[in-house]
């Protein structure tokens, strides 16, 4: 089963952030969306970096509640994995373990076109096996 596949079934929405946004206002978002990550992308359209609720707790139990007046994109994952639309499941699912990650953006073309958690992934693997079972 390819990323395609779990997309297609969950849809291809995505909430971004822009960089220069407070984490205030990223927690907030992610509470209000009841998502678990936000792709920060640059005003030109580009994937810049990934804030995860795990990002943002992070940063309040090093710092306290100050930080929250900060920046995403001083607390944002820069260095963000995507997934192809063509890439199976198994190799997300080992892309995600691999960078201990929970969300994978999917890019085609250069562009922004979905998001899947490893939830979902594994939501369709375990799917897939219980097919294959019955």
């Amino acid at each position: 089963m390819l990323i395609a596949h779990v997309l297609r079934d969950k849809g291809a929405q995505v909430h971004t952030a822009r960089a220069d946004i407070s984490l205030e206002e990223a927690a907030r978002e992610l509470d209000l969306k009841r998502v678990g990550a936000l792709v920060v992308m640059s005003e030109s359209g580009a994937i810049i970096g990934v804030v995860s609720e795990r990002d943002i707790v992070r940063e309040v139990s090093r710092r306290g509640s100050d930080c929250l007046c900060e920046a995403v994109k001083t607390v944002m994952s820069k260095d963000v994995v995507t997934a192809l639309l063509n890439e199976t499941i198994d190799e997300g699912l080992a892309r995600m373990t691999e960078g201990r990650i929970r969300h994978l953006p999917v890019i085609e073309d250069g562009k922004l076109v979905g998001i899947v958690s490893i939830g979902d992934l594994v939501k369709h693997r375990i799917a897939a096996v219980e097919a294959e079972a019955a």
